[in-house]
């Protein structure tokens, strides 16, 4: 870890890159996907359950291109159901 000029230590911020616009961003930011082990795509908000993950930026954009390419169908080697494509579009809809 690296250290402010006091000597107080500065804890590194996890970074993941979004499938959409390939950015680099901090975890935080970013919403999760995840293929869990029993082969079903979910949200993960908490960044927590057990699978998978992919990440995609906040934005509407990034929403689209990657159902449009089909880029997460290949990540995971699944289809991704509706209900995970809606409840992001409503995710994100909020946020703007």
């Amino acid at each position: 870890m690296a250290e402010t000029s006091q000597g107080m230590k500065i804890k590194k911020q996890p970074e993941r890159q979004c499938m959409g616009c390939n950015a680099k961003k901090p975890k935080k930011e970013l919403i999760r996907i995840v293929k869990t082990p029993e082969g079903t795509t979910e949200l993960d908000f908490t960044g927590k359950k057990s699978g998978r993950g992919a990440y995609l930026c906040r934005d509407l954009a990034c929403l689209k291109k990657i159902r449009k390419s089909g880029r997460i169908t290949k990540i995971f080697d699944c289809a991704v159901s509706d209900e995970v494509w809606n409840a992001l579009e409503e995710e994100l809809s909020f946020d703007e």
